[in-house]
């Protein structure tokens, strides 16, 4: 999921909004009879000769991680194409959008050199230079918080090797961290959130949307800072602990971007040791260096995987599934998001197994540059469907914005009935948000009857974010995430070292498989298509001009 606590914390506040009737489309759809038939051969095709751990372990094992703009990204673009032509899907093919440079790390070596000799754990942030041989340096603890700090610091850190951050109190493990959702909360989630608000994180913090702009301007003009004063490079402390890294990644694969400075994650309790030493007045060296390239194998371009299973009597109406298919570097992207990519691409292979003919085609989208801010499938989105009327001027993400922006569709968005999305890692499907689309709620109920004995329990009027369903949603497109069990996803394979193959669970993944491609034939099957919510921001369609207003002159208007 994207780069990522400014996107998860905006989509929040952005989407979690007050339902009222005005926002639901004036139709009453009703969801016919399920074919249970069908539903008993998806059940058994999925869980008697699955393939979903195999294409898993292609993507981590043989593949590896998969940062947008890399080789490996591109290697699994040409592998999923591939697999889903072999599968008997038609029209696979990759689709290319502008992206920047793509980066591959080689080789780390890295060790604290005084006051004792000790081997550090520690990665590079994505995009992060190499260092052109070993670097040796006095390590110094610098905590920013303004650019005050910035401003005293100024003159003092050229060729140090610089502790960033404050370390923090690392207390034994309390609390389990496998969560799956027990009744009680299944039964929370279906309460809707009344009235919106701030977001509270896990350590209990308040976020308001200034407070995102605010940490992201800080960011970046700490970054912009310490390459004037020329660090030698940065350590940061990883969120987790035990030897868990949590790494992602810079800004830096922006065409024109500078190169940088080395920027590294290090193991808590290393960087906290460090730091103690340094508070004591304990000189510390550490030598590092860091082997990493750019690469830009499609000349900044990267590329979605697209493949269909054509549509019988309403083949010019497309359903829709994906996930995305780059992920971070310092694990294989097993749980984020192979896992997902894994799923839907199972569902496609059920439904082609079974050579069940859907009515409204069925499209596979896998989707590249998700983790920098859902890039992907807002390119394709754009591409096919509709946009945003962002003024020229204008750079704010579109996760940042306060209010969405006029849009402009094209012909193809009403022809795509539904676009169902898993990305939150290996967990079991417990159920699906509706996205605040109150129709939605008694079609998915419905859909979900025949998995009540495998987890599916909880269709919620919520809606959620930061994952490409949102693209979807934006411009009118009915877009759902999936309820997932979150397993160990917050915890320990999220964005870390340990995103990896052992860490999927084989169970979990053959019934979100199954219940995917369910779902995906009872919406290609529909009589009518999936019900919309009302868009309540100013639309026209590309190429057509805006009516013209009647000013109709005054009866008494002299002639000239």
């Amino acid at each position: 999921m994207t780069s990522r606590l400014t996107a998860r914390l905006c989509h929040r506040l952005l989407f979690v909004t007050l339902l009222s009737s005005s926002l639901l489309a004036p139709m009453a759809v009703q969801a016919q009879d399920v074919d249970l038939g069908v539903v008993t051969r998806i059940r058994q095709e999925g869980a008697r000769n699955s393939q979903v751990m195999q294409t898993l372990s292609e993507l981590s094992d043989r593949i590896g991680p998969r940062l947008a703009g890399s080789q490996n990204l591109k290697n699994a673009n040409l592998w999923t194409e591939k697999q889903l032509a072999d599968w008997g899907l038609v029209n696979s093919h990759l689709e290319g959008f502008d992206f920047g440079r793509g980066w591959a790390v080689d080789s780390v070596s890295l060790r604290m050199t005084a006051p004792d000799t000790a081997i550090l754990l520690g990665y590079p942030k994505a995009w992060t230079p190499a260092t052109n041989g070993p670097v040796k340096g006095e390590v110094v603890a610098v905590h920013i918080k303004s650019e005050e700090d910035m401003a005293k610091l100024k003159g003092k850190l050229a060729g140090k090797i610089v502790l960033l951050g404050e370390p923090r109190e690392l207390k034994p493990q309390s609390e389990p961290a496998l969560h799956r959702y027990d009744d009680a909360k299944l039964k929370d989630l279906e309460s809707f959130p009344f009235g919106g608000g701030p977001y509270r994180d896990p350590t209990g913090r308040v976020w308001t949307r200034e407070d995102m702009a605010q940490r992201r301007r800080l960011s970046q003009a700490i970054d912009k800072f310490l390459i004037e004063e020329k660090v030698a490079a940065t350590l940061e402390a990883s969120r987790g602990d035990e030897g868990l890294l949590f790494v992602q990644g810079t800004q830096n694969y922006k065409p024109g971007s500078p190169d940088g400075i080395p920027q590294l994650v290090i193991a808590a309790e290393q960087f906290n040791r460090m730091a103690r030493l340094i508070e004591r007045k304990v000189p510390v060296t550490v030598e590092l260096d860091v082997k990493s390239h750019c690469e830009t194998p499609d000349g900044g371009k990267i590329f979605n995987t697209v493949a269909e299973i054509p549509g019988t009597d309403k083949k010019d109406e497309v359903v829709m599934i994906g996930g995305h298919l780059d992920s971070w570097h310092s694990g294989t992207g097993a749980t984020d998001n192979g896992a997902g990519v894994a799923a839907a691409m199972e569902a496609v292979r059920i439904m082609k197994a079974l050579d069940l003919k859907p009515r409204r085609t069925i499209r596979i989208a896998l989707w590249a540059g998700e983790e920098e801010g859902l890039f992907g499938s807002e390119a394709y989105v754009k591409e096919h469907f509709g946009y945003e009327d962002v003024p020229k001027d204008d750079n704010t993400p579109s996760y940042m914005r306060s209010k969405p922006l006029p849009l402009i569709l094209k012909p193809g968005q009403e022809k795509v009935s539904v676009y169902f999305n898993l990305d939150n890692g290996t967990g079991k499907i417990r159920g699906i948000y509706a996205q605040e689309n109150a129709a939605a709620v008694p079609i998915f109920e419905k859909w979900g009857a025949p998995f009540r004995d495998l987890g599916f329990t909880t269709v919620t009027m919520r809606d959620t974010g930061s994952t490409d369903h949102v693209s979807f949603d934006r411009i009118g497109i009915p877009g759902f995430q999936f309820i997932q069990d979150s397993v160990e996803y917050e915890t320990r394979s999220h964005h870390s070292n340990m995103d990896v193959y052992d860490r999927a669970q084989r169970e979990d993944l053959i019934q979100a498989s199954i219940i995917m491609a369910s779902f995906l034939y009872d919406a290609a099957n529909s009589d009518q298509p999936f019900p919309r919510k009302a868009l309540t921001v100013p639309t026209k369609t590309e190429g057509v001009a805006a009516p013209v207003k009647d000013e109709k002159k005054p009866k008494d208007a002299k002639k000239k």
